[in-house]
């Protein structure tokens, strides 16, 4: 089956992009080097095409009473205009997904997905929606969508897009005409994403590019960037077999509600402990772990590396893997399995970079 392309596509080849599949698309991966991208947006601005992410729309007399039956966070909590980061997760407490739910009105929610699961993140939702009065549609096709990131964002998208954007404070939205812009980001800057019609996104890609103000970025440094704050990647910290308690991520897991599916199954891991946790590792000298990689401890295989590079920001190679839980405890001392030698290192925390949102 042929990869799917995003309304930018034919700007990303003009730009010399170098493409590749991502997700069930072709993506562009980096336009220079992830490292001139990766510094622009830590220092100045960039723009991403996220196009490729899934958006579903959740309307109704039980719209609230079904989200909160099928996400882990407590949507009951936030007014509209907020925004909420949680998962989706199996009876076992496997993650079908992580998600952004915006609370746009009372019963109205607009849900942002990861590409490579649309289609199953949008049969499960089918699947458990029985017995909601609701409306529930895939609004993948109808939107592109850009991400503009970095401490100059705010300033790029008032001069140069036009868009009034102060007034949102971090994990907020708001509509403008048809335009949904909202302020979240996924690298640990300052930044904004704007969802809109595929021609409006074409025009501001334009804009953007064309005002030497902001650079294009491709998903080569976007790992980097959230990699380096530790923010998760579904399929490396989250997966059917990786669990939010054991991703480290049991804060967006709210026990307390009523119900949501796999409740049962998390509280039991967080009572009970879970056999693996994902944990960081901060390894000795420049070799560079990469995703698969064995950890050792006394020459048993007790883990692998869910991500990891040569930190841009820190110049340290460091990595985030899935240990056997006894193993996770800060200050550990690991190796890492690199080709035919292992490497020292330690654990430490995910967060491997300090984030800079404006709260």
């Amino acid at each position: 089956m042929e990869n799917k392309r995003t309304c930018l596509y034919d700007k990303h080849v003009k730009l010399g992009a170098l493409i590749s599949p991502f997700g069930g698309f072709d993506m562009p991966i980096q336009y220079s080097t992830i490292i001139d991208e990766h510094q622009a947006v830590r220092n100045d601005c960039g723009v991403f095409d996220v196009s490729h992410m899934g958006e579903v729309t959740v309307k109704g007399k039980d719209a609230e009473r079904y989200v909160q039956h099928i996400f882990t966070n407590d949507v009951s909590k936030i007014e509209p205009g907020q925004i909420l980061y949680g998962m989706m997760c199996y009876d076992n407490g496997g993650t079908v997904d992580d998600l952004l739910v915006y609370k746009m009105a009372v019963n109205d929610f607009f849900l942002v997905i990861n590409a490579a699961n649309i289609d199953k993140d949008w049969q499960w939702m089918q699947d458990n929606a029985k017995g909601f009065d609701i409306e529930l549609v895939n609004r993948s096709e109808d939107y592109g969508q850009v991400a503009v990131q970095g401490p100059n964002a705010e300033t790029v998208v008032e001069e140069v897009l036009g868009l009034e954007c102060k007034d949102l404070t971090f994990y907020t939205v708001k509509t403008i005409g048809d335009i949904i812009i909202s302020r979240t980001g996924y690298t640990g800057e300052d930044g904004f994403e704007i969802y809109a019609s595929h021609n409006y996104i074409c025009e501001c890609w334009d804009k953007l590019i064309e005002s030497g103000r902001c650079k294009p970025c491709g998903l080569g440094c976007r790992d980097t960037l959230r990699f380096e704050v530790g923010l998760p990647l579904y399929g490396d910290e989250l997966s059917a077999d990786i669990s939010p308690v054991m991703s480290g991520l049991s804060m967006f897991c709210k026990l307390d509600k009523e119900e949501f599916i796999g409740k049962e199954a998390l509280a039991a891991q967080k009572a009970n402990g879970v056999e693996k946790r994902v944990i960081g590792i901060e390894l000795e000298g420049k070799a560079i772990p990469r995703n698969g990689y064995a950890v050792v401890k006394d020459g048993e295989t007790v883990g692998e590396v869910t991500t990891g590079y040569h930190s841009i920001s820190t110049d340290k190679s460091v990595c985030m893997a899935l240990v056997k839980a006894e193993f996770a405890k800060l200050g550990t001392p690991l190796e890492v399995q690199i080709r035919k030698k292992t490497f020292p290192g330690v654990v430490v925390k995910k967060r491997f970079y300090d984030k800079h949102y404006k709260k």
